[in-house]
């Protein structure tokens, strides 16, 4: 393919720092088999802006979760739909490809599904969890969907929708590949410290609801390990916020941000302490036993307990279909609960022994083959859109 005017333009649309990390990753894929004549629009986070992106306004405006903590954000919400849909429709690019946060992503789709245009969407809602019903419904406005779990497909196919699988992009991020001497030596922590990595998730609201009980938690856990040293991964945007609430809450922690220093505490930790999510993918894949804890707002807590239909959330469960790591949530995500199950980690080796060896096997079906998954996201995306590719 020459690069030029016929360069098929994609638009990308990421909501969150995980979709932007996807993002990131399929963009280069889309370099590296176009011979780089490939254009890019739409929304995107750091990992797609390095890779080119444009942004067409900052992702942290999206960064927000759950029913009541979404309701004041409502108007300002629906501004950015209606703003990426029409920026879409302007620009007609070769294909339309939201990532994850269906809540902002099908709201999109939907106002697109009458321009003519391919649309994808990557990362499957988790309707298989709760309102199952609902797959069906996706086949109206999306052409495609792109999952990362391997149980996915069958559920999606059978409700009507086109679906691959094209592997967890966790796979590609090295996440075993961190250096434990140098991430000690660079903040002055003694080779011998015990290290507890605290991760409270990448929203605002996430992490002004979890970090309370996790620093609690962490405070009690040092008072039995007075040499244990507390590390806390945050995003970029929000590491002012969380040193004010570290200082509010007592709690003396390094912070840290980047995808170096990431790679570095997971390698260096000994344990971790993490809201549900994504994480728990990468610290399995990275190695590092964990609890998950994880809170939500009441009201929306209380819709979860009615409609969630999976014996499991933390993802590394969900895959293997049992319960390797703790799972402490809702009312039972108390520092009181949380503080002995991340102290059997630090001790018990047969413990930490049987998370490790259930990584191991998560990691293998996370593959969905020879290549990483991007580039088969990537294939999938560039043979979809076809004589297409052109764009405007």
């Amino acid at each position: 393919m020459n690069q030029g005017a016929a360069a098929p333009l994609i638009f990308l649309v990421a909501g969150e720092a995980s979709g932007d990390v996807i993002g990131g990753h399929l963009m280069a894929a889309l370099k590296r088999r176009t011979g780089g004549a490939v254009r890019f629009a739409g929304v995107g986070g750091p990992r797609m802006i390095g890779e080119g992106l444009i942004s067409q306004f900052p992702i942290a405006e999206l960064g927000v979760m759950g029913l009541a903590e979404v309701v004041p954000h409502i108007p300002r919400l629906l501004r950015r739909i209606r703003e990426v849909a029409e920026n879409a429709h302007r620009l007609r690019p070769a294909v339309v490809v939201t990532i994850d946060s269906p809540d902002f992503s099908f709201r999109v789709q939907k106002r697109l599904h009458k321009s003519g245009l391919r649309r994808i969407h990557i990362v499957a809602p988790q309707v298989w969890a709760y309102r199952p019903g609902r797959a069906a419904k996706l086949s109206a406005f999306i052409d495609h969907l792109l999952v990362l779990l391997p149980f996915e497909p069958p559920f999606f196919e059978r409700h009507g929708l086109a679906c691959s699988f094209m592997g967890h992009p966790a796979i590609e991020e090295g996440l075993g590949s961190g250096d434990p001497a140098a991430f000690r030596a660079r903040y002055g922590i003694a080779p011998q410290a015990p290290i507890v990595v605290l991760l409270p998730g990448s929203r605002r609201s996430e992490v002004a609801r979890m970090l309370p009980v996790f620093a609690a938690a962490a405070k009690r856990l040092r008072a039995a390990h007075p040499d244990l040293q507390i590390v806390l991964l945050s995003v970029s945007h929000l590491v002012i916020f969380v040193r004010e609430l570290l200082v509010r809450f007592g709690l003396e922690a390094l912070v840290v941000e980047g995808r170096a220093d990431k790679l570095g505490a997971f390698a260096a930790g000994r344990v971790a302490l993490a809201a549900s999510g994504t994480v728990t993918l990468e610290l399995g894949l990275a190695g590092l036993p964990m609890v998950v804890g994880y809170r939500m707002n009441p009201l929306t807590a209380a819709i979860a307990r009615r409609v969630v239909r999976v014996p499991h959330v933390a993802m590394v469960n969900l895959i293997l279909g049992r319960a390797l790591v703790p799972e402490l949530l809702l009312g039972a995500c108390t520092p009181e609960r949380l503080t002995p199950a991340l102290d059997e980690l630090l001790v018990d080796g047969a413990a930490r022994r049987a998370q490790i060896d259930g990584f191991k096997e998560v990691a293998q079906r996370l593959r969905a083959g020879e290549s990483v998954p991007s580039e088969q996201a990537a294939g999938l995306i560039l043979n979809l859109i076809g004589p297409r590719a052109g764009g405007k």
